[in-house]
């Protein structure tokens, strides 16, 4: 530490989750950045007289944050890690740094480049040296290379998906971080490449298989030389080498911790046929007659179909017009008396422009999406009712909502996720008042899931399909799990970091 003074951490990050076969490309507009104090403000952990903020001297640097979505443009990335280094350059002027938080998610992909919080961590390194610890709380369905296992000390991940322990994990984090500043000695890690590959649809702690192996955790830090173990379920949607499930347990005590990442790496490759999808899945006219039926023997309001192929939350495009294509020829949705039915949502700014020349009740007809990702299906057209529009959201910029028979259809100027009950209720659909909700999602989140009265996972096509045989992996290292069969078991010994 730095004399008996406080320890000086410095807080930086950059945290998106990128698809691979996604057109969409992250600029500057999809990312909120926040620097100096801002950044430090993000954690209510570290809100003025708690007792991790007077444990250190948190010095906020640079944070960036985006939906998930594809690649980042090669630029804004080298923009944001310099500002990262100028800042940290800053703060070690002054002081040495005694830590580094470094808030990331984990899948981050970028043009032209492999492993970028790899090369995130090693440019890090290269300014402050191996002296300040690091500490990383990530996405579990993030990539741990072992290039980046060896650059941060004392990583660790969400153990809920979805992600209802996010702040809890990026506390812990903290809390790793400030122990090991006021110890003797470094943390050791025993890292586990495991050659498994699957969508987050399939591995929910909600259920089992994921709900045991998450749940083995707990006892294990609870053991003497242990401070966190982790696993990775890794990111399915992104090819590159690094792309695999990895175990990795933190601690002082060499023996215990590689035994543990062992123990954990076997059990986790002992399961891998046990993961299936967290729900009912079928086709999109499955999952209309599914909610249909269900609307007639009067299931309740409402029921939830998950477009899961462009799920935005995963990396989709967010434009992909195949599902509300579909919907708006079914005789079924946009015939009068039909099942109110709410579809969330394309993107499309030239769509939003021609409709913020209509009043609200005109008749409208407009083409929209697909302009940025069009290979599954070109742009729609969308004619009917101008229910409503609407100004100023901070995701979404303008948004309008068009009516045709039962289904009311989404369109907004910028990508935005639709996740949450409040999303609706913003924009003047109550969901209490929908027999049907489609949006782009996989598993439900926790809004979502407690209002569903009936839930189907609609398998559909997009830069996210659940069918990752149908994406073409190509760089990922092989054999791997599903896509190939083992004659014997992989080596699951610990390498000691």
């Amino acid at each position: 530490m730095s004399g008996p003074m406080r320890p000086r951490v410095a807080i930086v990050g950059m945290a998106i989750e990128s698809s691979a076969y996604s057109e969409h490309r992250a600029g500057y507009r999809d990312f909120a950045v926040r620097e100096g104090d801002e950044v430090v403000t993000r954690y209510g952990f570290l809100a003025p007289g708690t007792a991790l903020r007077d444990a250190a001297e948190w010095i906020g640097v640079f944070y960036a944050r985006s939906i998930p979505g594809g690649r980042v443009h090669r630029h804004v990335y080298d923009d944001f890690k310099e500002r990262m280094l100028r800042g940290l350059a800053a703060a070690s002027a002054t002081a040495p740094l005694d830590g580094i938080y470094l808030d990331i998610h984990g899948a981050m992909s970028v043009d032209g480049m492999d492993d970028a919080e790899g090369d995130l961590i090693d440019a890090i390194r290269a300014l402050v040296g191996t002296e300040p610890l690091v500490s990383a709380p990530m996405d579990l369905h993030g990539n741990v290379s072992e290039r980046l296992a060896l650059g941060v000390d004392l990583p660790t991940c969400y153990r809920l998906a979805p992600h209802e322990d996010a702040w809890e994990t990026r506390e812990r984090a903290a809390l790793n971080l400030l122990e090991w500043i006021g110890r003797a000695g470094r943390p050791r890690r025993a890292w586990v490449r495991v050659p498994i590959l699957l969508p987050g649809e399939k591995t929910s702690t909600r259920v089992e298989p994921a709900r045991g192996l998450y749940g083995m955790i707990p006892a294990i830090e609870a053991l003497p030389g242990v401070t966190d173990a982790s696993i990775w379920i890794g990111y399915a949607w992104a090819d590159e080498p690094r792309c695999h499930a990895t175990v990795l347990v933190t601690g002082d005590d060499d023996t215990v911790i590689k035994r543990e990442a062992e123990r954990l790496a076997h059990r986790l490759w002992d399961v891998r046929d046990e993961f299936s999808f967290v729900g009912p899945t079928g086709t999109l006219d499955e999952a209309i007659a599914a909610s249909i039926a269900h609307r007639d023997a009067g299931g309740g309001r409402p029921y939830l179909v998950s477009d899961s192929g462009d799920n935005p939350g995963a990396g989709g495009s967010g434009d992909v017009t195949w599902t509300v294509g579909r919907l708006l020829e079914m005789p079924s949705l946009t015939r009068p008396g039909a099942p109110v039915t709410y579809v969330a949502s394309i993107f499309d700014a030239a769509a939003i422009e021609k409709l913020w020349t209509y009043g609200v009740g005109d008749e409208v007809d407009v083409l929209a999406g697909a302009r940025v990702d069009g290979r599954v299906a070109g742009p729609v057209r969308i004619t009917g009712q101008l229910v409503s529009l609407h100004d100023a959201d901070p995701d979404a910029g303008r948004v309008a909502v068009v009516r045709r028979g039962g289904v009311h259809a989404v369109v907004t100027e910028f990508r935005k996720a639709y996740h949450a009950a409040s999303d609706f209720a913003a924009i003047g659909l109550e969901p209490s008042a929908a027999d049907i909700i489609v949006t782009k999602i996989g598993y439900l989140e926790p809004t979502l899931y407690d209002i569903a009265k009936g839930w189907t996972l609609a398998l559909t096509p997009g830069p996210v399909d659940q069918d990752l045989g149908r994406l073409g992996h190509s760089r990922i290292e092989r054999p791997m799990h599903p896509f190939d069969s083992f004659d014997r078991a992989p080596s699951l010994t610990a390498r000691m970091l």
